[in-house]
């Protein structure tokens, strides 16, 4: 059996929401051993955050929770006692890694933080995923996907001109700070694995943010070299075709105009109307007359064939385009599908359901997420249920009796 890339690696998890385990899955999925910590209080606040299966709010039934949480046992513990204070004391001397999204200080006020756990093993690697960092004058501020948006700067270039900044879709912020987190804390492992030193990884979501390239490179360098702030621009563009169109069953979008109108002629099958000299001419492109004009016959046009014909017509002729997917069209992609882009798990509140696969492929190093993976390797595991690993964990791990697992729930 091939060993997964972080086999042995072992990760103790603080964190909850979306950034802090987005990143200890990343690390869960290659083969790390994570011990995911919650409050026996309700546990994790993403599995209060929908979707829920058949829009049940149940905590077992969060698709967050289930997706960000996959391939992790999972205890609880009260960290206002101190016998579940000595248990994250024992579990940070088993731990490689600790994963931590509390608001600054909080870690401190359970002497759990970086200062203490370093005391107990000095190469360990802590990383703390705050809003604005450890230090600083925004530390204490709390924050969410689009303060952590808005004031990354991103915000102000989205949305239409001369209206105020809109934000886009979604929770991306956060998840762009997870995958960062997991970078930097392996970065990070392997200056303790190689120096037997330790040490805080200290992320920011919002500079996490600001770090990101979205519309971000080009806006940073025009500022340094003119002092052009980015604006929101005007939707659209002049040349066509180019945008999103509808078709038979659906959107398509395709750029295609300017050098590449060609393209679109071939596609349309050179039809004799395009074949006018004024099409052709060094203007026709910025002329908003002709870009009406075209849009009114390849809007028909596009009416009677689907996305599939249309984007087969596309890649024929060499046009930059692609089909517009609903989620139901990601899902059944038949080339997805074949290539292990989702994977099935079973959960015992939510039964067999399709999970997001892994983002990246290694040849020699395959993923728990791998639908085709080699005989005998292991399998993807569902996320646990609250508490599900209380006794394997502190029973079996850290020798605890029975009874003192009973006395511990009744704290």
């Amino acid at each position: 059996m091939v060993d997964l890339a972080l086999e042995g690696i072992n990760v103790l998890d603080f964190s909850q929401g979306i950034s802090g385990p987005y990143c200890t899955k990343l690390m869960s999925d290659l083969g790390a051993r994570i011990i995911k910590v919650e409050r026996p209080d309700g546990g994790d606040v993403s599995r209060r955050m929908g979707p829920f299966l058949e829009d049940n709010p149940h905590l077992e039934k969060s698709g967050s929770f289930l997706a960000l949480n996959s391939n992790k046992l999972g205890i609880t513990l009260n960290l206002r006692t101190e016998t579940a204070r000595k248990i994250a004391r024992q579990l940070i001397v088993w731990s490689d890694i600790i994963v931590e999204s509390f608001p600054p200080g909080v870690m401190e006020s359970f002497s759990l933080d970086w200062v203490h756990a370093q005391q107990l093993k000095p190469e360990l690697v802590y990383t703390s995923i705050s809003n604005f960092g450890q230090s600083g004058p925004y530390r204490n501020y709390r924050s969410s996907e689009i303060i952590a948006y808005a004031m990354g700067g991103e915000m102000y270039s989205t949305g239409l001109e001369g209206l105020e900044p809109l934000k886009l879709g979604g929770t991306v912020s956060l998840f762009q700070a997870g995958s960062i987190a997991a970078i930097a804390t392996l970065g990070a492992l392997f200056v303790s694995r190689d120096q037997n030193v330790g040490q805080q990884v200290d992320i920011s979501i919002m500079e996490a943010l600001i770090a990101n390239q979205d519309r971000r490179a080009p806006g940073l360098l025009a500022y340094q070299y003119t002092g052009e702030v980015t604006t929101r621009l005007p939707h659209g563009s002049t040349a066509y075709p180019m945008g999103i169109y509808q078709c038979k069953d659906g959107y398509f979008e395709l750029m295609a105009g300017l050098v590449r109108f060609q393209g679109a002629v071939r596609m349309l099958g050179n039809p004799d109307w395009l074949k006018d000299p004024k099409w052709h001419t060094a203007t026709a492109q910025s002329d908003p007359d002709l870009k009406e004009e075209f849009n009114a016959h390849f809007r028909s046009w596009c009416l009677k064939l689907t996305k599939q014909e249309l984007w087969e017509l596309a890649q024929a002729n060499r046009v930059l385009s692609g089909p517009v997917n609903n989620i139901s069209d990601v899902m059944n992609d038949p080339v997805l599908n074949q290539r292990g882009s989702f994977t099935k798990i079973e959960h015992p509140f939510v039964g067999t359901l399709k999970y997001p696969g892994r983002p990246f492929r290694m040849t020699g190093s395959p993923s728990l997420l791998d639908a085709d993976g080699p005989q005998g390797q292991k399998k993807a595991r569902p996320a646990p249920t609250l508490g599900q690993h209380n006794q394997e964990v502190i029973c079996g791990m850290l020798n605890y009796s029975p009874t003192e697992l009973i006395r511990l729930r009744e704290q």
